[in-house]
């Protein structure tokens, strides 16, 4: 999250790659505790942080070539998109740093209660209405924040304990294939063809490819992690479907839309780190890494990361936007081999290659009809 729902710009559509849009070399994936992949504790804290150092002088940066109008539109508009791509890329390696002290659902609960508080300060200066007006947007809200907030970055949490950075960001571009599938199922109107069945099915060999599973290793570490963060995705995907129809009907406000969201679903995930074993608030360990994390996954990865994520929805429409998860892996990447010394594995980006052909097929009419629009 990277902070990663498709549909038109009416709809304001949501996405986080999530965000948060998962993580290391095979001997760290796994194998080897969350701790050993981070620096000693007697470690210079700054080791930590720089990357959310890098990410908020970059930040400033665009802001200020922009307001200086030193870039052109076209040029700023793709300066913001490739920004988005490294802040959400980057909340993988966040969220893996921060692991190594809390646990995952209250890391999440944490994330969404501030995120929450930012989002609603935006919609309350930019929007018109900040309630839901009738019982079809609350029910909205509320799947939303289960499937969205809570579910979904529950398991992408708890998966990221045992993959790098790289892995989860990877699978989780599974969510728009994972989509098709589903609203083939439960939206009958929308048909998947032959060739969108094949891209449904190259997403799934994808995910095979980078988790390796073997019927002597099913329970292997970096497989339950994979699995894990897949769900996650089928969570989001799920949710996107769920809620479209309810989504693209509605003149409720999407910051909006998405403040209450993000507020159920805080609401929920603390509810369940109460139930859950070795979620406990007391067991919480305050390292430069948990402060760290914490702060770059609830005030740029979804703060700043929404704000841009909401201007380019306006520049670009919800198809491009949405090629942002297509991107953030490259940042996860380094941005985990940096920070914390994961490797990147061949059968990482053989998987995601086999991904994207996946996503390609199933999204093609829509990408051609971008293309279109290009080339008149």
């Amino acid at each position: 999250m990277s902070a990663r729902a498709a549909g038109s710009t009416s709809s304001r559509c949501w996405r986080e790659p999530r965000s948060e849009w998962y993580h290391s070399s095979r001997d760290c994936v796994g194998a080897v505790p969350v701790t050993q992949l981070l620096p000693e504790t007697d470690a210079p804290p700054r080791r930590r942080i720089v990357l959310l150092r890098v990410n908020i002088i970059v930040i400033y940066l665009t802001i200020a070539l922009e307001a200086e109008g030193v870039a052109s539109t076209r040029y700023t508009t793709v300066g913001l998109f490739v920004l988005l791509a490294a802040i959400w890329g980057l909340s993988f390696v966040a969220a893996r740093a921060a692991l190594a002290d809390v646990s995952p659902v209250l890391l999440a609960a944490l994330r969404f209660d501030i995120a929450a508080l930012l989002l609603f300060g935006y919609a309350a200066v930019t929007t018109t209405r900040l309630v839901p007006a009738n019982r079809r947007e609350w029910s909205t809200v509320a799947i939303g924040g289960f499937l969205f907030i809570a579910l979904h970055h529950a398991l992408l949490f708890a998966g990221q304990q045992y993959v790098t950075s790289a892995v989860a960001a990877v699978v989780i571009c599974l969510d728009p294939i994972l989509a098709a599938g589903f609203a083939r199922v439960l939206l009958p109107q929308e048909r998947l063809s032959w060739v969108g069945g094949v891209g449904l099915l190259l997403g799934v060999v994808g995910v095979g490819i980078i988790a390796r599973p073997s019927p002597d290793a099913a329970l292997r570490a970096d497989v339950v992690g994979v699995v894990l963060v897949f769900l996650a995705a089928a969570a989001f995907a799920l949710g996107a479907v769920v809620t479209r129809r309810a989504r693209t009907g509605t003149d409720f406000p999407a910051q909006s839309m998405q403040a209450w969201m993000m507020l159920i679903g805080a609401v929920m995930l603390h509810a369940g780190a109460i139930v859950l074993p070795g979620e406990e608030f007391v067991a919480i360990t305050w390292s430069w890494s948990v402060v760290a994390g914490l702060g770059y996954l609830a005030v740029i990865a979804a703060g700043v990361g929404y704000f841009l994520y909401f201007e380019l929805l306006e520049r670009l429409g919800a198809i491009e936007i949405n090629l942002v998860a297509y991107v953030t892996p490259i940042f996860a990447a380094i941005g985990g081999w940096l920070a914390l010394g994961e490797q990147l594995q061949a059968q990482v980006v053989a998987g995601f290659g086999v991904i994207l052909v996946g996503f390609v097929l199933v999204k093609r009419q829509a990408l051609r009809a971008e293309l279109d629009k290009y080339r008149a």
